[in-house]
């Protein structure tokens, strides 16, 4: 797999571009901003966006989303729970004074445990409420690979006093779902560095495995 994460303002989340090195397809994931850099880096890799995956309909992972769209012709997915938080992307964006890009509504609502293919790699999409009613958690198993959003973070999970959180959600996801991962499976976060669910399992002090 052909991987590019890098942080994208404003809130440093976490954007990755995932790319099937044979068809050069890709996945960009959280496109929360930025859209022009997220552009170049397509470009520099040599790929062909077709999907646009969301962990969850925060603004800071949506913003750069209508603008990724309308360049690429990709289609734009979410999780059906997150409906009304899309719905609330402006509110969202003028309760932290941040400009709002209008974003076209998804093409696709994605389901739990739905098979995700890209080229000749698959994966999965797991529902892990909690973060937001919607969240999810994208796996590739060949890969070792999980890009967990604001559900998991090193030495951290995702708040749950925002709209729509639940902390008993958000800990019965992690400890159903992503502990449920091989120990070393490579964690990519919302936000901040990269772990490994076996790290987490062992030293993350707010919900141990």
């Amino acid at each position: 797999m052909i991987r590019k994460t890098f942080p994208v303002p404003p809130l440093g989340c976490n954007c990755s571009i995932l790319g099937d090195p044979v068809t050069k397809q890709a996945i960009v994931v959280d496109p929360g901003g930025a859209h022009e850099e997220i552009l170049e880096e397509i470009r520099v890799l040599g790929l062909t966006v077709v999907t646009i995956l969301h962990t969850h309909a925060h603004f800071d992972h949506f913003l750069a989303s209508g603008e990724i769209k309308k360049a690429t012709g990709a289609n734009l997915c979410l999780h059906p729970e997150d409906r009304e938080l899309w719905e609330m992307l402006e509110m969202q964006c003028r309760l932290f004074n941040v400009p709002y890009v209008p974003v076209p509504p998804p093409d696709y609502w994605l389901q739990d445990d739905e098979k995700i293919m890209l080229g000749g790699l698959e994966g999965s999409a797991f529902h892990t409420p909690g973060h937001t009613p919607g969240s999810m958690c994208f796996y590739f198993p060949d890969q070792n690979l999980v890009l967990s959003g604001d559900t998991l973070f090193r030495g951290g999970i995702g708040r749950t006093d925002l709209w729509g959180g639940d902390y008993r959600a958000i800990e019965r996801s992690i400890r159903e779902r992503l502990y449920a991962l091989d120990e070393k499976t490579c964690v990519i976060t919302g936000h901040g560095p990269e772990t490994q669910i076996g790290l987490e399992r062992e030293s993350n002090p707010f919900i141990s495995g």
